[in-house]
């Protein structure tokens, strides 16, 4: 069992983390032939979007139990259920099936997404707290690069379902892990002991509180800035300009490495400027890169282009969000797992209705994901100028 204050912590929290996106990238190579095994154009849409809504609705009710329960349990409870829902998906026979658990793995993985946020929170505040998440970020960013590769080889020599055989054997290795080394970081006198009425109160309370919705709601807009950007990408690169999945799974491993290098950037810039500057600038950029988004989108000039302006993107993704994620939860040290419970149910509830409005707007070209990513990095950049000013300092507990 690793202590708390074991330096290997935040690259096992960082694996666990990473649950989230190995259960979504490494399936984006295979949207064209699910489309066709599963005589259904929109089926790989829907399981995302059915993902997507299982991980908001799972946030909430994991937020809670990791409070009540300490961290230990409710995670580990939860990649269980990950992991048979994984096996569940191998095994779909239709839409409907995959749909349901995509639905159910989702709700397992909420624990690996909300949780170990809750627990560097435990652990370290402002700065330090930056420079955790940063290394969590960096285990979790590899996850990007190799998951649609590995995705992409399953394509060319075997099923799709081999993909969700991979994510249960990821959710093995990951309870695996939780039993044998992971501690609980919250301690049993700093747990909470309410009821479903106060625990709705509580997040109502969280919710109203400035702080917390100001950078909640930029992680949020963000986020579906990015998962316009995962819905749509496939059918444009694939699809529209003839890409193989290989060629693919390449350009998301290029714009997933330059998340990782602007990601690691981030608590170098929060220790010489300030989170403020470091939230108000990389919003701008990604607004901006997302007008000339639109731009190339009414007057194409080719997929390189439309490629350069998504890694000039992934700066946006790489600084805005650790730094929101310790804004909104800089005030709620005693329920963390539940101010990240709800921060996370207002990320991939924005995901799940950026990757509709893709999916209702889709005409086969790239219009539907830019704007619907203007209008989200527009958001943004306003709810970063309504937040309030924070004295945030680096602290380790």
């Amino acid at each position: 069992m690793l202590s708390p204050s074991d330096k290997k912590l935040p690259f096992l929290l960082g694996f666990l983390i990473a649950v989230g996106p190995v259960s979504t990238d490494m399936y984006l190579p295979a949207f064209p032939q699910m489309a066709r095994d599963l005589h259904d154009i929109a089926a790989p849409q829907y399981s995302l979007a059915a993902y997507f809504i299982g991980l908001a609705i799972g946030q909430m009710t994991q937020g809670a139990l990791a409070d009540r329960l300490g961290r230990r349990w409710p995670l580990l409870g939860g990649l269980v259920v990950y992991t048979i829902a994984s096996f569940g998906c191998a095994l779909s026979w239709d839409v409907s099936s995959l749909v349901v658990f995509r639905f159910l793995t989702a709700l397992g993985a909420s624990a690996g997404v909300v949780i170990p946020r809750a627990m560097v929170r435990d652990l370290a505040d402002g700065a330090a707290a930056a420079k955790m998440f940063s290394k969590l970020m960096l285990v979790m960013g590899v996850a990007p690069i190799a998951a649609p590769m590995l995705g992409s080889a399953v394509v060319l020599f075997a099923s799709w379902r081999i993909i969700f055989v991979i994510c249960a054997l990821y959710g093995v290795i990951a309870v695996a892990a939780i039993w044998f080394w992971l501690p609980d970081t919250l301690a049993p006198e700093r747990r909470t002991r309410i009821g479903p009425v106060q625990v709705i109160v509580r997040y109502g309370r969280i919710f109203g509180e400035r702080a917390f919705v100001s950078h909640a709601s930029i992680a949020a807009f963000t986020s579906a800035c990015l998962f316009a950007y995962l819905s749509a990408t496939p059918q444009i690169f694939i699809g529209l300009y003839g890409w193989s999945s290989a060629g693919y799974a390449a350009l998301f491993g290029v714009n997933s490495m330059a998340y990782i290098a602007y990601n690691q950037l981030n608590p170098i810039l929060v220790l010489r400027f300030g989170f403020a500057p470091v939230i108000t600038v990389a919003s701008s950029v990604l607004l901006l890169v997302c007008v000339v988004l639109v731009v190339l989108a009414f007057a194409p000039h080719g997929p390189y282009a439309l490629a350069a302006a998504l890694l000039v993107s992934e700066l946006g993704f790489g600084l805005v969000q650790p730094c929101a994620m310790v804004g909104a939860l800089s005030k709620h040290q005693a329920h963390a797992a539940s101010a990240s419970a709800l921060m996370g149910t207002m990320q991939y509830g924005g995901g799940a209705l950026a990757s509709l409005a893709v999916g209702v707007l889709a005409d086969g070209s790239s219009r539907p994901m830019a704007l619907t990513m203007l209008l989200c990095a527009g958001a943004a950049v306003l709810a970063a100028l309504l937040r309030p000013r924070l004295n945030l300092v680096s602290s380790e507990k």
